[in-house]
């Protein structure tokens, strides 16, 4: 059977989406992106070089470089393939890991030629989905001793600090202007599109710097959205107020806001070894579905 790689363009949003849609739980980065920033690339926030394989004329695999130099992949098969040709035909030198399914991340890393020894982050990560309805709200939340809310503009420096300690900590990024300007810039795009959410305190006394009545003590992002379905991530929660359940209720509180904005689905990813975390979903009512793939380069902050 005769494969053709095509690099995708305005016009062809149906095309990748009907594909895309038979791999919803995996997919998220690739349909949300190419849904709010379209398929033309000018190297702009979520704009990408989207490459699919066709076979009689349907799309059977995709890749995209993205304006950050993050190659995603959809492709169970021509992996390699429609990743090299990503890049390529992206004009993008930056490059700083792939994500996608895991195995498929695993075949696009070695045809990329990034090298293991590099790796900030190398995770066969543990994929959760969790159907909305059966969302199980912490009690802290119901009674009202911890609300959940939106980021407001007041929110944004604090948002940018814990961005950079969450990188920091997550993927051994190092501290400094750098980073500090990368994860204001991130931040502030999750701020304005209604995609931030933090919790703060109904009562006197949770900590003595962060957390004073009514300040933030957790935050968490959904770092990719669809009208029916939402993707977590980016939870984080100061070392000196860890283990009190804050995690927990920012997840529940940033899903019940998009519950009652139609979503039907949430889906995560973290790390096998992250159990604290993996309990916390669990708690929540996620289930296990699969791996996904992170792989990212150090210093790629």
């Amino acid at each position: 059977m005769a494969t053709t790689l095509h690099t995708l363009a305005p016009g062809d949003e149906a095309a990748l989406e009907a594909f895309l849609v038979q791999h919803a739980d995996s997919s998220m980065f690739l349909r949300s992106n190419a849904r709010g920033a379209g398929l033309a690339d000018e190297g702009k926030p979520y704009q990408a070089t989207y490459v699919a394989a066709l076979e009689q004329g349907r799309i059977v695999a995709v890749a995209a470089h993205c304006w950050n130099g993050l190659v995603i992949v959809q492709a169970p098969v021509h992996t390699e393939e429609v990743a090299r040709a990503a890049v390529e035909r992206s004009g993008r030198a930056k490059r700083i890991g792939v994500t996608g399914p895991y195995e498929q991340v695993e075949r696009v890393r070695r045809a990329l030629g990034f090298a293991e020894h590099l790796a900030a982050r190398d995770g066969r990560e543990k994929l959760f989905v969790l159907e909305l309805a059966a969302l199980r709200v912490p009690a802290p939340l119901v009674a009202g001793e911890v609300v959940c809310r939106r980021s407001a503009p007041g929110d944004v420096e604090r948002l940018a600090r814990w961005r950079a300690a969450y990188s920091t900590e997550l993927f051994g990024w190092a501290p400094g202007p750098a980073l500090d300007a990368s994860s204001r810039e991130h931040v502030a795009r999750q701020h304005e599109d209604g995609s931030a959410f933090v919790l703060v305190s109904g009562k006197e006394g949770e900590g003595e710097r962060e957390g004073e009545r009514g300040e933030p003590v957790s935050c968490t992002f959904f770092n990719a959205r669809l009208p029916d379905m939402v993707q977590v991530g980016g939870v984080w929660t100061p070392p000196e107020l860890r283990g009190r359940g804050h995690a927990r209720a920012v997840v529940a509180g940033s899903l019940l806001s998009a519950r009652g904005e139609g979503a039907t689905r949430a889906i995560l990813f973290t790390g096998a070894e992250n159990r604290a975390a993996i309990a916390a979903y669990e708690a929540l009512g996620f289930t296990l579905a699969g791996e996904y793939g992170l792989f990212l380069l150090a210093g790629a902050g």
